[in-house]
């Protein structure tokens, strides 16, 4: 009998609408070795890797009626070169250029009737770089039974690793009525399911997106009597169908000096520079912005249980096993860079140390390459709150600290794509990776035409924090 979805699972395919496509992405860029590195190999790659991810062999179908959540089944015509793919920039070849073109591959919703991955190789970057961008249904990627497939063609070296033979054949798909069949014998054997599945049938999509969210980890119904709803927000319009993306690069080191001086995790740092870099973004749009302004994230975190790497983007590749999730009012109207990062610190060490974490924390077992995988599932996290909590979420997620590899061609930069919930327009993702922190800044086009300029303040604010530093910190 084929894999039925999840609640949760079956909430995104619902949850995908024209303007918030549920799927999260993520842009690699590749110094190219001498050997090359081509479509061919491209695919010659993921054909001989996409066995460890069988999710993405198989596609979405719906029982007659609505008698029970969908299926998952073998997809009979699969075909790799349908998804993965190619493109070009032109010359120059620039990196704003690459933006744009993300930010349009964003924009176009998967395609339903087939398995709901896209991957693009883009060459054409100056420098002799070329970038991999992928798309990744949220339904596909649950941390346990499924990963992202960016995961799987990374190697600790550049020889690369040998993979088990894949010797896949696709089950027949199922006929209709083999699907009704299976459904009533599921609703025999497990009669709540038949009367959830019923509701669904006849409640309107927003009913049953909301009803299965909340069954993500209780975390609407951990937070809806306690916390008051977020501040208001020019981050909090409508938004279009369309999406702009820009990036910001910086360096490790810089956060573990700011830590070093002043206390707290790196993670608080992190924070303490989102905060800044939207105080001079308001301050930029003519905003009114008082000492008490705020901005309220939702900021899932990976959880671990050194006090270094907690809630941090300094860990390694090998994360421990826990998702949290905290709403932390940022400080927006402070204007000292240091006291920001204090109001962050003391607002993150009340959470932890009060246990009010928001909802419980979602189990996730992931090993390997991890931060595709952990942004998808901090998205996740993201819609199972009622979206008037927050304004944006900042999802941060550790990479490791060594060179990686793909079909010989190092891994230079690695920037998340996280996906916009209705009403908000920017989500900000980052991860950390071989002495990197690489932001990846996805906004709506008609709402959020700034976002190149808040990617320069992201850079920004975090020099104003290092210009704290006294210089005996460093070492």
């Amino acid at each position: 009998m084929p894999d039925r979805l999840s609640a949760l699972d079956a909430s995104f395919l619902y949850m995908d609408q024209p303007t918030t496509p549920m799927h999260v992405g993520s842009v690699s860029i590749f110094r190219k070795p001498r050997s090359g590195f081509d479509y061919d190999g491209l695919v010659d790659l993921i054909s001989s890797r996409i066995g460890l991810v069988p999710r993405y062999r198989q596609k979405i179908r719906e029982v007659p009626g609505r008698m029970a959540r969908p299926v998952w089944i073998d997809d009979v015509d699969f075909d790799v070169t349908y998804h993965v793919r190619r493109s070009a920039l032109p010359s120059p070849g620039t990196d704003r250029a690459l933006n744009d073109l993300v930010a349009r591959l964003m924009s176009r919703p998967l395609d339903h009737t087939r398995p709901l991955w896209e991957m693009y190789l883009v060459d054409g970057l100056a420098g002799g770089r070329v970038a991999l961008v992928t798309k990744t249904h949220q339904a596909m990627v649950d941390g346990v039974a499924s990963i992202d497939i960016g995961q799987v063609v990374l190697d600790d070296t550049s020889s690369g690793r040998r993979t088990p033979d894949d010797d896949w054949v696709a089950r027949r798909e199922p006929t209709p009525w083999r699907l009704v069949y299976d459904a009533v014998g599921e609703a025999v054997a497990r009669p709540g399911n038949a009367v959830e599945a019923a509701r669904d049938a006849v409640r309107d999509a927003a009913d049953t997106v909301t009803k299965v969210a909340d069954v993500a980890g209780g975390l609407f119904s951990a937070v809806r009597a306690a916390v008051r709803p977020a501040p208001v927000s020019p981050l909090n319009v409508p938004i279009s169908t369309q999406r702009r993306f820009a990036t910001a690069r910086t360096d490790l080191e810089d956060y573990r000096a700011v830590r070093r001086a002043h206390g707290g995790t790196i993670n608080d740092v992190v924070l303490a520079v989102v905060s800044g870099a939207l105080r001079n973004w308001l301050l930029s749009r003519g905003a009114t912005v008082s000492p008490t302004t705020t901005m309220r994230a939702m900021v899932p975190l990976s959880v671990r249980g050194d006090a270094e790497t907690t809630g941090s983007i300094a860990g390694a590749g090998l994360l421990g096993n826990q998702i949290a999730s905290f709403l932390v009012d940022l400080p927006v109207g402070e204007p000292n860079p240091v006291l920001r990062m204090h109001h962050v610190a003391h607002a993150m060490r009340e959470h932890k140390e009060s246990g009010q974490s928001v909802g419980a924390n979602a189990l996730v077992r992931v090993g390997g390459f991890a931060p595709p995988t952990l942004h998808a599932l901090g998205a996740r996290a993201a819609n199972g709150f009622a979206r008037r909590l927050f304004n944006l979420i900042v999802t941060n997620v550790p990479g490791p600290q060594h060179a990686l590899y793909a079909a010989g061609a190092k891994l230079l930069e690695m920037y998340p794509v996280v996906p916009l919930a209705k009403g908000q327009s920017l989500a900000v993702g980052l991860t950390s990776y071989d002495g990197g922190v690489f932001y990846g800044l996805n906004a709506d086009r008609d709402s959020m035409s700034e976002v190149d300029e808040l990617g320069e303040l992201v850079t920004e604010s975090l020099a104003e924090l290092v210009a704290t530093v006294p210089k005996g910190s460093w070492r």
